[in-house]
């Protein structure tokens, strides 16, 4: 997979859903906090969306919202959230004046991508002419989706709410290319490094293999991997590793040999001193359900 697909699958639990949100006049709904990431399209008429503790922002027809972290925030029809009514399944008052698509995905946060824990709270992206035209075709299909009775719906619903995400997350990364991981996916050099760790996380790699790769000298490598991504490129990789492997820990029955081969360790004893020295605890226990939420980011040196 790619970095960003990653990033996105190795959080992901369970199955996204998606929900029409029609609201009449006079109206304002605060939305609690909740484990993973949400959005908002505006199909029909105008509204707000405050984030708790930040300015409202206003909404237009096909305007979108995505809140990364699923933080708590208020819809309403006016930027102010007085009287919010907290709500917890989708408001349908046919009649209404504004008509939104929502969704929701959940997502382990023990297993967070820095890409996308560095997303901010809200990412608006506003309705433009020829701005993000796959995110647009996903959107038209998804509202086509949602109150259809096609067979096969569920399946399309799953399938476009990834898509959708996947397009979102890359208009922000369009739209913000001053941001530490937009300037690595739009470094060709530091894009290849990720890319080549990401594709074969269990290969024997060394830095100056790394390097020679992506032609870099090692010392430019490290500086400019660090300044984008926030870590070395061992240290990454020895995260990345870590992450994999709590995962499977987690969600297969694959012995710790095959899991250790996974990740790039030579034997289970060699991965278990790793996995140990990373989240603290052995990876049976980990297993087990007695495991800490997420593996260091110490910057310690990939084993292999």
């Amino acid at each position: 997979m790619d970095v960003l697909s990653d990033a996105i699958e190795v959080m992901r639990t369970g199955r996204p859903l998606s929900n029409r949100f029609r609201a009449g006049e006079g109206w304002c709904y605060r939305i609690a906090p909740y484990d993973g990431a949400g959005f908002h399209v505006v199909l029909r008429g105008n509204a707000w969306v405050i984030p708790d503790g930040a300015e409202p922002i206003p909404l237009g027809p096909g305007d979108i919202v995505l809140v990364p972290h699923g933080s708590a925030h208020v819809l309403s029809d006016s930027p102010s959230a007085r009287g919010a009514v907290t709500v917890d399944r989708a408001v349908d008052e046919p009649d209404g004046s504004v008509d939104f698509l929502c969704g929701k995905y959940r997502f382990d946060r023990s297993r967070a991508h820095p890409l996308m824990t560095g997303l901010p709270e809200v990412i608006h992206l506003p309705a433009q002419v020829g701005r993000h035209p796959e995110l647009r075709a996903a959107v038209d299909l998804l509202g086509r989706e949602v109150h259809g009775d096609q067979p096969g719906r569920h399946v399309v619903l799953s399938g476009l709410l990834d898509l959708l995400l996947v397009y979102m997350v890359r208009a922000w990364l369009a739209q913000n290319p001053g941001g530490a991981w937009p300037r690595a996916f739009h470094d060709p050099e530091i894009s290849a490094a990720l890319e080549a760790l990401h594709a074969a996380p269990a290969e024997p790699w060394r830095i100056e293999d790394l390097a020679a790769r992506v032609g870099l000298s090692r010392a430019t490598l490290a500086r400019r991997f660090t300044a984008l991504t926030g870590q070395p490129p061992m240290a990454y990789l020895t995260w990345w590793r870590m992450t994999i492997a709590a995962r499977l820990l987690r969600e297969t029955d694959l012995p710790l040999p095959a899991i250790a081969r996974q990740v790039g360790y030579g034997s289970a004893f060699a991965f278990s001193h790793a996995f140990k020295r990373n989240f603290g605890v052995a990876p049976g226990q980990f297993r087990s359900g007695g495991g800490v939420p997420a593996p260091s980011e110490n910057g310690q040196r990939a084993e292999g």
